[in-house]
């Protein structure tokens, strides 16, 4: 299908571009999310091959269990690090009985999905109203400055030379075809470029790795003892992914009806399918889990990336999964991804998660979201500081009574049981009487 409208150049989620176009646009997906990926892999102590299938192979299901509707990336989950190295570090525990979680996790997010789509999405709205998903959104990608700083602040010269070229080249080439919605593409090259001719990269895990190696994949260990407690230690942080979810979709359905309108088509309005989409969800913790990875969740990052490029083919996402998977096998091709200095993709994520942040400010003005209402300034308030401000505690952690709290999953479920309260007393508030019309001065006309 023609992606131009006139002066208008896009993709929407069913448009399929040409196979070389589909191909770079889908490496550009993975080099967006392989840092985190990879990193998420890591620090769980999962292997890497693994990691990168299960996250293809979870996007590719997600595409085709959408019908090619919803346009999102999965990846490795940064909020379920903290209790999942607990398990995995645990007496009880184990990497194999952590997957128990992770697939735990799965199934909580289908039954919510489900749940919605019976309820309607009417109901979710007054639950996860603009007011908080916008809100949140802005955290997930405020609370990750830091970590785009310090990654950032190895080369601060190479680094920022990257920012600078993505965000010209996103301006500049916009609407210059197939090179304009490479801009991420591009920055990451000419970074990679500038850092290998003056020798910041290190090659030898290329030459050192096989050209192909078989990922370490393993099934969980359902029937061990510590299974019931890896599910009640992992599976509850769904209460965080799920607002996150939801406003992923709500800022990519926005700007997904801009292009469509822009490009005179119908609006998609794939925010109506917040009940599928956390089905997905849930599908793609359930292929993590039983592989042998940590939980994932749909990437921001890549949100970011469609948003910088007006590009959301699902055909594009799939090919992107279809090049996870075999980097998951590839190893030399891995090796040479992994090859990009953080200072690199550090100067990227300054952009990818400044627009995440953007992307939260522009759901709640497009939502109309009133910010002189006392009520909905306070949600969006105490969201954003028990987010960012818990966020600067050691591992994004709020200590808090002997307990150790994820600050975004804190500052959602904050946000999720302030608007209850109102909600609660909106119902029980009684209505104040109209007080008595005053009769017009004068007599009877």
């Amino acid at each position: 299908m023609a992606v131009e409208r006139g002066k208008v150049i896009g993709y929407l989620p069913q448009d399929r571009p040409p196979f070389g176009a589909m191909v770079s646009l889908g490496f550009q997906h993975v080099l967006t999310m392989f840092p985190a990926t990879v990193l998420c892999a890591i620090l769980t102590g999962f292997d890497v091959g693994v990691s990168l299938f299960a996250s293809g192979l979870a996007t590719i299901v997600a595409v085709l269990g959408s019908r090619g509707r919803i346009p999102l990336y999965y990846g490795g989950s940064f909020a379920y690090i903290a209790p999942v190295t607990a398990v995995v570090g645990a007496s009880w525990g184990g990497h194999r009985v952590a997957q128990v979680g992770v697939v735990a996790t799965g199934l909580v997010n289908i039954l919510m999905g489900l749940l919605i789509q019976r309820a309607g999405k009417a109901r979710l709205d007054r639950i996860l109203p603009p007011s908080v998903t916008g809100a949140v959104a802005i955290v997930i990608g405020i609370a990750l400055a830091k970590t785009a700083m310090d990654m950032a602040a190895q080369n601060w010269a190479i680094s920022l030379t990257t920012l600078v070229l993505t965000i010209l080249f996103s301006v500049y080439l916009r609407g210059r075809g197939l090179l304009g919605m490479l801009p991420v593409l591009l920055g990451a090259a000419c970074g990679y470029a500038i850092a290998a001719l003056t020798g910041h990269v290190d090659f030898s895990p290329v030459r050192e790795a096989s050209w192909f190696a078989l990922p370490k994949f393993q099934l969980p260990a359902f029937g061990a003892p510590g299974a019931w407690q890896a599910v009640l230690a992992i599976a509850p942080i769904a209460i965080a992914t799920i607002p996150e979810s939801t406003a992923h979709l709500y800022q990519i359905s926005l700007y997904i009806d801009r292009l469509a309108e822009e490009m005179q088509r119908p609006p998609l309005r794939i925010k109506d399918l917040i009940g599928l989409n956390l089905v997905l969800d849930g599908l793609s913790d359930m292929i993590n889990g039983m592989l042998g990875t940590s939980s994932g969740t749909n990437y921001g990052e890549n949100n970011s990336l469609m948003a910088i490029t007006r590009n959301y083919s699902t055909a594009v996402l799939a090919a992107a999964g279809a090049i996870a998977m075999a980097l998951g096998f590839l190893s030399k091709l891995s090796a040479l991804v992994s090859t990009i200095p953080v200072f690199v993709t550090g100067g990227l994520a300054i952009f990818l998660f400044g627009v995440i942040g953007m992307q939260g400010i522009a759901l709640m003005m497009s939502e109309k979201v009133d910010l002189f209402d006392p009520r909905q300034l306070a949600i969006g308030a105490v969201i954003l500081i028990i987010g960012l401000g818990g966020n600067a505690f050691e591992g994004g952690n709020i200590p808090i009574w002997g307990m150790q709290l994820p600050a975004i999953a804190t500052a959602a479920v904050a946000g999720i049981l302030l608007n209850l309260v109102f909600l609660a007393f909106d119902r029980w508030q009684v209505p104040k009487e109209e007080p008595a019309a005053i009769p017009a001065a004068g007599g009877n006309d």
